[in-house]
């Protein structure tokens, strides 16, 4: 760990953090918004124990993680349409507390943020099988196919893991609305995934025969 990294990691965090925080509750009109502030919870605090335990144990990870850049023009474009979706969601579900617009009885925001945390600890494993995992469609120095573990039943399981997360978060802010704004990336992912498999059949020695083996990409017996 140095200073730098440190300090990289703590504005990102506390910027992430403002960020949605504004994007809640401004359009809200109010902090009595208990469901942001269960979101913000469940978001922020995982997230920041797990940038503690990567700044020790693995900080290399840490500093690709966060300086990491798409490089793909047509992953650039995805990338852009996901941050655009994140936006539209967030706003969209603090109107939607503003103005009741579809409000949805309590025990769905506590049964999703249970799903939620079950995709962080998805992720979480995710990280810990595969050294090589990146936020970016990339080859790396070395790298090789991973095909136990969760890579055993699915090709993508960081996918499936964000899936639930990202599916999850509308409802945890008790918005139907939203929730049908983020059914629109499934879509976006699916076209990321098809990218990512193109580059690593070409790129990646052994990825041909991981895909016979291991015929599912993001969810078991479905695709």
């Amino acid at each position: 760990m140095t200073p730098k990294l440190f300090i990289q990691a703590l504005t990102k965090f506390f910027a992430g953090l403002i960020i949605v925080g504004l994007l809640l509750f401004l359009p809200a009109g109010t902090c009595a918004y208990w469901q942001a502030w269960l979101f913000i919870g469940i978001l922020f605090v995982p997230m920041f124990i797990a940038g503690i335990w990567l700044m020790f144990s693995s900080p290399e990870l840490l500093r690709k993680r966060l300086s990491a850049k798409e490089e793909q023009g047509e992953q650039k474009w995805v990338v852009a349409l996901s941050g655009l979706l994140f936006i539209a969601m967030f706003v969209v579900a603090g109107l939607n507390f503003r103005f009741g617009w579809l409000l949805m009885p309590n025990w769905t925001t506590y049964v999703a943020a249970g799903i939620f945390l079950l995709g962080y600890a998805l992720y979480a494993e995710v990280m810990r099988e595969n050294v090589w995992l990146s936020r970016t469609v990339e080859v790396q120095e070395n790298q090789q196919v991973i095909d136990t573990g969760l890579y055993g039943i699915v090709r993508h399981p960081m996918y499936s893991a964000t899936l639930l997360l990202f599916l999850s978060m509308p409802l945890v802010l008790n918005s139907v609305w939203s929730f049908a704004l983020m059914l629109l990336y499934i879509p976006i992912i699916v076209k990321r995934i098809r990218n990512e498999e193109e580059v690593l059949e070409r790129d990646l020695a052994g990825y041909k025969e991981y895909k016979q083996r291991v015929r599912y990409r993001l969810i078991p017996y479905i695709w």
